[in-house]
């Protein structure tokens, strides 16, 4: 069954108009607990796109953790969108530039790149649409997209690369598609699955808005599949109080402009992405033997993937480098207070500094 939508688009969500256009149908949906979706997942009777559990409230905790991160790693997350905006203008010709964000975690720093590029006096608009893993991109989107702008101008945004799931769906989904590249132009901030067209880094590391979900993402849910029209979405309006989406962004610019010197454009490195994807492969098939994994989508490498999975699936355990990591307290904390394993395993995730294990489900 479907879930009952309207016609109408999330419009900006809870940022202000012009930050971002959700090409998302408003969708009602009865929340399915975390618990039984697990089960309806692994079993194969429901895909995960057609569910959606309640988002939880971040607790003070969590929140501090995060606000921690805003003043350890904001400069670098200021100066790593600069440089990322900068190598979009010098490899994407076409005007304006249509920064298209994969809902959810492309959107904030979607949002951030198009203050970027508008300070820099470059035009550019900025769309948020769906990609589901094992069903694709909403062709709807970005057909919509395309009458209003053109192709040449499309990048895609993402936040970061795990182990490369939904830098496949989007070159699976543009297969048929050479005007988007080949493989298609997607953008992230880390690419430690050396997975991106072009990125700011290939580090694993601690991005504020990774350790969120929709109170950094304009307060709307992760997207929900729908056969005809624009994928679904939830606005998540019991949030409201601690939406931070528009306020991340404005910490971000401020940041920015105090930045000094000369900070170089990022280009495109072929041979670190081929090391990192090497490596990023290993590791994920060294985890699948030695833990028995059955599908490699039960991996979830990387502090923010692994720090999301614990916040909505159900984990088995966590792996990380050193709990003694400051950038994984969050994690740790949010793991240990649900009763979750947490083990150290030094260098054995090579390029990732976390990876949760989801539980199989009998």
């Amino acid at each position: 069954m479907q879930p009952e939508s309207t016609p109408q688009t999330l419009l900006s969500g809870s940022y202000p108009p012009g930050d971002i256009h959700f090409l998302l149908a408003p969708v009602q949906i009865a929340f399915t607990a975390v618990e039984e979706k697990e089960r309806l997942i692994q079993s194969g009777e429901k895909h995960y796109s057609e569910m959606l559990s309640q988002e939880p409230s971040p607790s003070h905790k969590h929140l501090s953790l995060y606000q921690h991160a805003m003043t350890d790693f904001g400069p670098r997350l200021a100066h790593e969108i600069t440089a990322l905006a900068k190598g979009l203008v010098a490899q994407v010709t076409a005007r304006p530039i249509v920064l298209t964000s994969l809902v959810r975690a492309g959107v904030p720093l979607g949002v951030c790149l198009l203050h970027a590029l508008r300070d820099m006096q470059v035009e550019a608009v900025h769309y948020g649409i769906s990609i589901i893993r094992d069903r694709g991109l909403d062709e709807t989107a970005l057909t919509h997209i395309t009458r209003q702008h053109g192709s040449a101008g499309v990048v895609f945004i993402d936040g970061w690369t795990g182990k490369g799931a939904i830098s496949r769906q989007l070159t699976a989904s543009l297969a048929n598609r050479p005007e988007f590249g080949s493989p298609p132009r997607l953008a992230v901030l880390a690419d430690p699955g050396g997975c991106a067209w072009l990125s700011a880094s290939g580090d694993d590391w601690l991005m504020p808005f990774g350790i969120l979900g929709a109170p950094v993402s304009g307060l709307v849910s992760r997207s929900l599949w729908r056969e005809s029209g624009f994928h679904g979405s939830m606005f998540c309006q019991h949030l409201q109080p601690f939406d931070l989406s528009a306020s991340f962004v404005t910490a971000v610019d401020s940041l920015r402009h105090q930045q000094t010197g000369n900070i170089p454009a990022a280009h495109p490195r072929e041979d670190e992405k081929n090391d990192l994807q090497r490596l990023s492969e290993q590791v994920i098939n060294r985890l699948a033997e030695r833990f028995n994994v059955g599908s490699i989508n039960h991996i979830k490498p990387g502090i923010a993937e692994a720090t999301r999975a614990v916040m909505r699936r159900v984990p088995d355990h966590v792996l990380v480098t050193s709990k003694q990591d400051a950038d994984v307290a969050l994690l740790v904390h949010l793991a240990e207070s649900l009763g979750i394993p947490v083990e150290e395993v030094g260098s054995d995730i090579g390029v990732y500094r976390a990876v949760t294990l989801i539980k199989p489900i009998p």
